[in-house]
């Protein structure tokens, strides 16, 4: 019983850590609105957390276990990462993010749609909400439970 509780709280605690991780990618893409040649990212919210949780992704089998792939690092300036994936649980890393291909080009060559990342921001947002409530009622049951309420 305790075990699928912890696994339950685990899961939608690894799903939160992610929201929060794309709410600042998301960000991001907003504050670049008006930035030349920036290229706005995301990322795979999906197999992201099937990655984070060890579960299978809709596009194929999951790698629990399975050692993260090095990136060559050519040149002192540039950052370490690991190949495809999460940074740990519940964290994106740098290299699992996606380039967003811009529907209508700019002449600056920024791929920013802002209509598109405020939708995306807000329903991300809203999901974060719904997320909290859901551990916040898990906790309420479970402290009423054991208080015999």
């Amino acid at each position: 019983m305790g075990n699928r509780l912890t696994e339950a709280l685990d899961f939608h605690g690894r799903a939160l850590l992610l929201r929060a991780e794309r709410q600042k990618v998301l960000a991001g893409n907003i504050a670049n609105a008006d930035t030349p040649r920036f290229a706005a990212r995301d990322f795979d919210f999906k197999a992201a957390l099937a990655e984070a949780t060890g579960s299978p992704a809709a596009g194929g089998p999951a790698r629990p276990g399975a050692a993260p792939v090095s990136v060559a690092q050519t040149h002192a300036g540039h950052l370490r990462g690991t190949g495809g994936g999460t940074g740990g649980p519940g964290r994106v890393d740098a290299t699992a993010l996606r380039y967003r291909v811009a529907e209508q080009p700019t002449l600056d060559g920024n791929s920013v749609d802002l209509d598109r990342e405020r939708a995306n921001f807000a329903d991300n947002a809203v999901r974060y909400e719904a997320g909290l409530r859901f551990i916040n009622g898990s906790v309420r049951t479970l402290l009423s439970a054991i208080r015999g309420e």
